[in-house]
């Protein structure tokens, strides 16, 4: 789990944007781009190639 000052200094890779931790799916989402980023291992994978779009959450 992240702390609040661990999510405060994280940006989206894409648009550098604010990232929110959203609890239930363990990953990070950026409301700009409308992208998430997993964390795996307690560990945010903000690669551009490891990222969903609500697209293909919801399919």
């Amino acid at each position: 789990m992240l702390s609040h000052d661990q999510l405060n200094i994280l940006a989206c890779p894409v648009c550098k944007g604010a990232l929110s931790m959203d609890h239930a799916s363990q990953k990070l989402h950026c409301q700009s781009c409308d992208i998430s980023f997993p964390i795996r291992d307690g560990i945010p994978v903000l690669l551009i190639n490891e990222a969903t779009t609500n697209d293909q959450i919801r399919k």
